[in-house]
């Protein structure tokens, strides 16, 4: 209570997030805002029933089963930030950019600019593969009418993507996590009415068994969220006349999951890509091109076979993106120039190579824990055979995550103006 004392009396802070709330609430609003052309009954019922699309609807922020304005979300703008990321991995020029603040500059207006097309290109896609996947979703459509579809989707994109700017502006959290955050809470209250208007006595022990799993599992995200692993740094004393620096004592903090939530979305585009193709294919005029497309489609809906590769995916995808936001070779090279080393480890190279061998031990536990994660709701419905409370790993640890760093911040703008003040 001190805490929400303290923040309520700080004007700018409270001004702040109340911003921040503002924001979210506009956000909901346009969530809710029906394109024209869709029967929404039939579409809520297409989600329902299809978890790819599903875990696509968590991203967009919960405006994809509606067919808002939105329906995209944030994901083309996250689509092309992780283009970039994985071109500074291979172009030495995009990741000398990366360096400068002039430079992460210019790459954050191309991903703007990257945004768009992106946008219109998934937009044109989620139209086409509902009409023909998804029947009686979207009625019949004329040039205009396509056309205007993905105007408004792409300004929509747009839209939450200058959102999400204004939110990250005031410090109180990274916007595009919170929109998503915000999509995923708004899905609560409906779940819980499903929950209570389908009660029945019988089911009171599995509802205190979910109860108490959704706690284990939060408890693990915020275990596995904070974890990291202290590798003990020693400076060099350095004499200079009669004063001496350095020769203290630090340490270099390696997290378990240093990926977050990227290597799950980097998994869920690669897994809905051949089913997504083979949707088009369904009725094509080769007999034998349409069965190949009807095998992929009962493939990637097998339950198990989906689940096998959905946990592989996410395993191998963190240590990836882990490659790219990491560079052992870098920090040894940092630590070098600083005059600072591992104790018992050369500098440069051998060094490089100890964090390089230790960051592969440490995120081990990190991919095999996000592979469960992703796969827990497939776990859940397999042992209870119920749909509501299957509870969404993914989502949990968005939610989880968010909330962490959301405080975080808040915590470190209370601890500034205390400075401050005194």
């Amino acid at each position: 209570m001190e805490r929400f004392e303290a923040i309520w009396k700080s004007r700018d802070l409270r001004n702040s997030i109340l911003f921040v709330l503002g924001m979210l609430v506009v956000f909901r609003i346009a969530a809710h805002i029906p394109i024209p052309g869709v029967d929404p009954a039939a579409l809520r019922a297409f989600f329902a029933s299809n978890q790819v699309f599903g875990l696509l609807n968590i991203f967009s922020g919960g405006g994809m089963k509606n067919f808002s304005i939105v329906m995209m979300g944030v994901g083309p703008y996250i689509t092309a930030s992780i283009i970039f990321q994985v071109l500074g991995m291979i172009i030495p020029s995009i990741e000398e950019m990366n360096k400068e603040e002039a430079g992460r500059q210019k790459i954050n207006m191309w991903t703007r600019w990257a945004t768009v097309p992106l946008a219109a290109l998934q937009s044109f896609a989620m139209i086409n593969l509902l009409r023909a996947s998804a029947a009686g979703v979207i009625k019949d459509l004329t040039l205009f009418d396509h056309v205007a579809m993905i105007v408004t989707i792409t300004a929509g994109t747009m839209f939450l993507m200058w959102l999400g700017e204004l939110i990250s502006e005031k410090k109180i959290g990274n916007g595009i996590s919170l929109l998503i955050f915000a999509g995923i809470i708004s899905a609560l209250p409906q779940t819980l009415q499903q929950v209570f208007v389908n009660y029945d006595p019988s089911m009171l022990f599995m509802m205190v068994g979910f109860a108490v799993i959704a706690v284990i599992t939060v408890i693990g995200v915020v275990i596995i969220n904070e974890g990291q692993r202290n590798i003990p740094i020693q400076y060099a004393r350095q004499v200079h006349g009669q004063r001496s620096f350095g020769g203290n004592t630090s340490h270099l903090p390696l997290r378990v999951n240093m990926a977050g939530v990227i290597p799950i979305i980097f998994a869920i585009s690669v897994i809905l890509f051949p089913p997504t193709i083979a949707q088009f294919f369904l009725n094509a005029k080769s007999q034998h091109l349409a069965n190949l497309a009807k095998q992929t489609v009962a493939l990637f809906q097998n339950q198990l076979i989906y689940g096998i590769v959905y946990f592989v995916l996410v395993f191998i995808f963190t240590y990836f993106y882990t490659e790219i936001v990491f560079h052992p070779t870098q920090v040894a090279e940092n630590l070098q120039k600083q005059g600072g080393f591992i104790p018992g480890i050369r500098p440069g190279l051998h060094t490089s190579q100890y964090i390089a061998y230790t960051t592969r031990r440490i995120i081990f536990i990190g991919a095999l824990f996000l592979s469960t994660i992703a796969i827990l709701p497939l776990i859940m419905r397999y042992f209870t055979g119920i749909q509501s409370l299957a509870i969404g790993g993914t989502s949990l640890l968005i939610v989880v995550a968010v909330v962490i760093e959301t405080v975080k911040q808040i915590e470190s703008q209370l601890t500034m103006r205390e400075y401050d003040v005194n």
